[in-house]
Order: C-alpha cells, then structure tokens, then sequence
C-alpha cells in the first residue's frame, strides 16, 4: 500500500509538471470565461448558456487530460525504461499499475475543481444585481445543481481515464489514444447501436451493433447537463446507479489492465 501511495503521488507531481496540463486547464478557463461574451449576446439566455459552454468546457478539456496523460502512465515508463527501475524495486506490478491510475485520477479531481471554481467564478460575477434572475429556478447563476454535472463528468473521467491505462498496457501510445477516443465517441451513441437492427437489413451487422452494445460502456448517461442548465432536478436514484456502474465497470477494467501487464514481457 506504501508503495502504491507513494507511485500515486509521483504521478501527481510528474502530471503537474506536465506545461501541457497547464495550457489545457488555461484554456478550458479562458473558454469558460469567454461563454460570458457569447452570453450577452442573447437576452434572457446567458445564465443558461455559460452554465452549458462551463460544463461542455470542462467535460472536453477534462477528456484530453484523461487520454493524452493516461495512455503515458504506462507507455512513457517503457519507452524511457525507467519500468526497469520500478520493477526492480520490491513492489509488485499490480501495485504499479493502480498508483499510476490513482495519481492520474488526482490531476484530474484537481483540475476539475479548478474549472469548476472558475465557472462558478463567472455566474457568481453575473448574479450581482440580478435578484429577480436568481428566484427563477431554471436560472439561478448559483446553482447548487451545478455540483452534479460536474461530479458525473468527474467520473465520466475515471472511467475515461481507465480505459486509457487499459489499452496503453498492450498498445502504442497513438493507437492507444485513437482506441480510447473511439470509444469514448461509441460510447456516447450506445442508444443508437441498441437501435441499429431499425435502420439496417443486414443481420449480422445488427448483432455486431448489439454485441458493441452490451461491450462497450454507456457513456451517455454521465451527461446530465440538459437537465442542470434547464434547472431540472436529477434523481438521486439515477446518481446512484450510474457511479455505481462507472466504479464496476472500472473496477473491471483495472483488474483485466493489472493481469496484461503482469504477463508482459519487457525484455
């Protein structure tokens, strides 16, 4: 556990240090602040649109930190060979494998909260003198709601970012990348491939659809912006069951990535 604990927090310290990370955090805020501008161009409507650029901002910016850091945590040990030093060292690779996917989920919980201190920044800016705006629940600047969008992307993230150790432990960093980004797209169309014997003649492709179905991971029910930014209440329910399927089926991932790279050969 030490050792884990400690290869987590190393992660951490290698991530922050990465100016890629910064530029990516600078312009999720710069684009986060820009949404102001875009709002005032619609009368009526800014609250409701920087909430929605906020969030899309975050959830997209947070998505390349998740893939482009997450398929190095293994690939970028074995290119530099420093995998050789770690492995020589009295930790086993399970134990590898998880601190690097721990300190990556701490990067992203860090960076996540910076954008969201910064949307909250932006409508805190505009509910000065906007009372009677406030009263109308659909559009209250401060909205407590706001934190559940945000933690869904969260761990829309984790999940993200699982996939991405995942292939990285058998692939190269490109392929991996273009892997994880495929299905993070499918992911959020798996309605669309559960519906695909609709739109199709071809049985064989249909199954193939409805295979990818049940495969890939759901994405789609992380996103729960519409119903925020229109101040629709999310079910604590739905909450519940959603993490609850994003932690298994990480926990999934995480078990099938530690048992690769435990049988990889890095002679």
């Amino acid at each position: 556990m030490t050792a884990m604990v400690a290869i987590a927090i190393n992660t951490f310290r290698e991530s922050v240090r990465d100016k890629v990370l910064y530029n990516l955090v600078l312009f999720a805020i710069l684009l986060i602040g820009g949404s102001y501008l875009i709002g005032q161009l619609t009368a009526g409507q800014d609250v409701k649109i920087i909430k929605d650029l906020g969030l899309a901002a975050t959830s997209m910016f947070g998505l390349f930190i998740a893939v482009f850091i997450g398929i190095g945590l293994v690939s970028k040990e074995v290119e530099r060979r420093s995998v050789y030093a770690l492995l020589a060292k009295p930790i086993h690779r399970y134990q590898l494998v998880l601190g690097k996917y721990c300190g990556l989920i701490l990067t992203l919980a860090v960076n996540v909260s910076v954008m969201a201190l910064a949307l909250y920044a932006v409508l805190t800016y505009m509910s000065w003198g906007m009372e009677e705006m406030m009263r109308a629940s659909d559009a209250r600047p401060l909205d407590p709601a706001l934190l559940t969008a945000l933690g869904l992307i969260l761990v829309e993230l984790m999940l993200v970012t699982a996939i991405a150790l995942f292939f990285s432990t058998f692939s190269t960093p490109i392929l991996s990348a273009a892997l994880t980004f495929g299905v993070y797209v499918v992911g959020h169309f798996s309605s669309d491939l559960r519906n695909f014997q609709d739109v199709v003649d071809s049985p064989a492709a249909a199954r193939f659809a409805r295979g990818l179905y049940w495969v890939l991971p759901n994405l789609a029910q992380f996103d729960v912006k519409d119903s925020v930014v229109h101040g629709l209440a999310v079910p604590v329910a739905y909450i519940a069951t959603t993490v609850a399927y994003a932690m298994l089926y990480i926990a999934m991932l995480l078990i099938v990535s530690m048992l690769i790279f435990s049988r990889r050969d890095f002679k």
